[in-house]
């Protein structure tokens, strides 16, 4: 494989995350409102960060609680309290700081303003359970490992809490909410992004109840009960502004390959399925390129599902690229790389990685079995044994997953 196509595949995926910085989309947003009045700012996500920062650029923040992913917060902002805690599975420290997000807006008047930035990851660390913390991350690590869509995850999820499904909306009554949000979530569905805290719950108790069941998820008698008895917050005093998704991700990277001379082609920008499989697609459309005479990119985005059956570290664009060694073994002019828009995928601290036609090879050189590592979910430890881990620490963004493939034009004299 030509390093080139390496570098490029760098270049396309970094720049596109890049495109998707908030900073901006946020400035303009509340610029737009034009508020002109000192406002209390709740900041939630793994972006939450960059968005409060921009935030206080345009606005009198008068009180502010920022709540993001453990590391992403490089230093405090003026007038605006930090907290750091769990994800993807809510812990102490993510009740404690939603609280402090309650206490703050829940005796608020009419006049008063809450400005929301919301981003993905919010789910896990915005929090206030209706059960026990203890069941309610038991619930969430199953409904991970049993990879359930986070369309699923949040349809439960948001029974059980206090804030989500527009709940922390109506804490925050009779103020007026704006809310401003970078989605994670496939077609920007509000009430999923985040499990909708500023957003009505558009999903029924016994859709909560069947995914249960139909996954085996194990729940206390009185679990049932409180979801089956939930109903939706109002959120009538809230406004949602979505200001950048997957697909804007995805325009980014066929333009920056279109720049470096690929022929572009967007496959899908909301990809669902599980990661071996899209893992599998993007192979298909590979073989359909072989033989051009055109430097061509593949481009996918959306969030893949990873069933977790082994007992090793990876995440789901990991385990999409390193599902593909066998596919790619001996191909000397594509490869495949993902990343998570966030810079990071799972529980670990890479963005994500890469494989070509010598991945095979440098594993077998090593006495390593590509399929044993597959099979127990270790694709960190694979990757990482042949320098194929992509990290890039936090990135300030969280629009889903980016996937690339790039395959050279044919070359007889080199593939005779």
């Amino acid at each position: 494989m030509s390093k080139s196509l390496l570098n490029d595949a760098k270049t396309i995926c970094l720049s596109a995350i890049a495109s998707c910085l908030p900073e901006e989309g946020v400035k303009k947003a509340l610029t737009d409102l034009n508020i002109g009045k000192e406002v209390y700012l709740v900041s939630v996500g793994k972006a939450a960060f960059s968005m409060a920062k921009a935030a206080s650029e345009v606005l009198k923040i008068k009180e502010g609680i920022l709540i993001s992913k453990y590391g992403h917060i490089p230093y405090d902002l003026e007038h605006i309290e930090s907290c750091e805690a769990g994800h993807p599975v809510p812990d102490e420290n993510s009740i404690a700081a939603t609280e402090k997000a309650i206490r703050m807006c829940s005796s608020l008047k009419e006049d008063d303003i809450v400005v929301f930035l919301l981003s993905g990851g919010a789910s896990a660390l915005f929090e206030s359970p209706l059960i026990d913390l203890q069941e309610l991350q038991e619930i969430n690590e199953e409904m991970l490992k049993k990879g359930l869509s986070i369309f699923e995850i949040n349809t439960i999820r948001k029974k059980l809490s206090k804030v989500k499904g527009g709940r922390f909306a109506d804490l925050c009554k009779p103020a007026k909410v704006y809310s401003i949000i970078l989605s994670d979530v496939l077609s920007d569905r509000l009430d999923t992004i985040g499990s909708g805290p500023t957003v009505k719950d558009e999903s029924d108790p016994n859709e909560a109840l069947k995914l249960i069941d139909r996954y085996g998820i194990h729940i206390s008698e009185k679990c049932r009960k409180l979801i089956g008895e939930s109903k939706s917050g109002e959120a009538d005093n809230a406004s949602n502004i979505v200001i950048g998704s997957v697909r804007i991700l995805c325009q980014s990277a066929v333009k920056e390959a279109e720049k470096l001379g690929y022929r572009a082609i967007l496959i899908d920008d909301h990809i669902d399925i599980e990661a071996r499989k899209a893992g599998d697609l993007l192979y298909e459309e590979i073989l359909k390129c072989q033989g051009s005479d055109e430097d061509i990119a593949l481009i996918m985005g959306g969030e893949t599902i990873v069933h977790v059956k082994g007992k090793g570290k990876g995440g789901r664009n990991q385990e999409l690229v390193f599902s593909q060694i066998g596919n790619l073994k001996g191909m000397d002019n594509a490869l495949i790389m993902s990343l998570g828009s966030d810079g990071t995928d799972g529980p670990t601290d890479a963005a994500g990685g890469y494989v070509d036609g010598s991945s095979y090879e440098k594993l077998k050189d090593q006495s390593l079995d590509w399929i044993e590592i597959l099979d127990d979910n270790n694709c960190y430890y694979g990757l990482k044994m042949i320098d194929s881990l992509i990290i890039t620490g936090p990135t300030g963004t969280n629009v889903n997953d980016i996937t690339i493939a790039l395959i050279e034009r044919w070359k007889e004299e080199v593939h005779a």
